[in-house]
């Protein structure tokens, strides 16, 4: 269990590293170097799904998964609200108690959805057969042993500096 967790706090951490990174060295244009705005300092907001799969369904479950959910979050990140997305899945295996299937990690503009952007309202426009997708997503979500949504930050070391 704990070289599982020491796994999962190495890739998190790499990827806040990476995430921080790009935050650090993206160049501003001109337009944003001069003009103050209440954007500059809007933190983004991020977010990770965690999700457990019964036994012998993770292929039905991410087949699934993948139809809606990545792509209501690309439609997401075209319109802007989602800034990037990352989905997870693990290398090795643990035991029960701590076992999971996927994690996605999720940089949001901010914590709620500009109108039009909402999950539910994108899933609208993508699908409009919501009969047919709320059927599949009931599937999913019968194949899911266990989920949680958890908003993360990175900590601040050194917050002085």
């Amino acid at each position: 269990m704990k070289l599982s967790w020491q796994i999962y706090q190495q890739v998190l951490g790499a990827s806040m590293v990476l995430l921080s990174a790009a935050t650090v060295f993206t160049p501003l244009t001109a337009a944003q170097q001069s003009t103050p705005s209440t954007n500059q300092t809007a933190k983004t907001v991020t977010v990770e799904w965690v999700y457990r799969v019964k036994y012998g369904y993770q292929d039905e479950w991410f087949r699934i998964f993948r139809k809606y959910q990545i792509a209501i979050l690309e439609r997401q990140k075209q319109l802007g609200y989602v800034k990037e997305y990352t989905v997870f899945a693990p290398g090795l295996h643990t035991s029960e108690d701590s076992r999971w299937d996927y994690r996605v990690i999720i940089v949001r503009t901010a914590q709620d959805a500009p109108p039009g952007q909402s999950e539910d309202e994108v899933a609208k426009q993508l699908f409009p057969d919501q009969a047919a997708f709320k059927k599949e997503e009931n599937r999913r979500w019968e194949l899911t042993a266990n989920h949680w949504d958890l908003p993360i930050h990175i900590v601040q070391i050194n917050p002085q500096e």
